[in-house]
């Protein structure tokens, strides 16, 4: 039986699985989880709607508008009305959630280092590929169909 070699999407999973558990222990220190982290960082920018950081965050609807309640309640993010859209909501950090986006920024870079690290000279060419990955054939929405079913079964 011929096997698929190498097994790329368990290497794609568990290098985003093991890094994600990294960053939940890393930020846990400043009060923050992963999610809460990536939604400031990609609100500090401002002029950008809720939707539009969902969508770059990877985050369907409910779970941004739960993670963006649970940051309005610590004070570190608000929703204001867009001036260009009555129906939008933009999201900003507060000078709180700037502060603690900026030491949570220097936790994540650290352990960005220390994980590539290991790459040494392969560093950027491992960053370039999987950014042309992203940004190339795995980019935009999937279409996940179910499997055909045979007729043999």
């Amino acid at each position: 039986m011929a096997r698929v070699t190498p097994d790329l999407s368990f290497l794609l999973d568990k290098t985003s699985e093991s890094l994600a558990a990294r960053m939940t222990t890393a930020l846990a220190d400043l009060g923050l989880t992963a999610r809460q982290y990536c939604v400031l960082d990609k609100a500090s920018t401002g002029g950008r709607t809720q939707g539009q950081i969902a969508e770059d965050a990877l985050l369907d609807k409910t779970t941004m508008v739960t993670t963006l309640d649970g940051l309005e309640r610590a004070g570190l993010a608000r929703r204001v009305p867009s001036p260009t859209d009555r129906r939008a909501r933009l999201v900003e950090t507060t000078a709180e959630g700037e502060a603690l986006v900026g030491r949570a920024a220097t936790v994540i870079q650290g352990l960005y280092d220390e994980v590539l690290g290991v790459l040494g000279a392969d560093r950027d060419a491992v960053v370039a590929g999987l950014t042309r990955l992203v940004e190339g054939p795995l980019a935009g929405d999937v279409d996940v169909r179910p499997p055909r079913r045979s007729s043999r079964t």
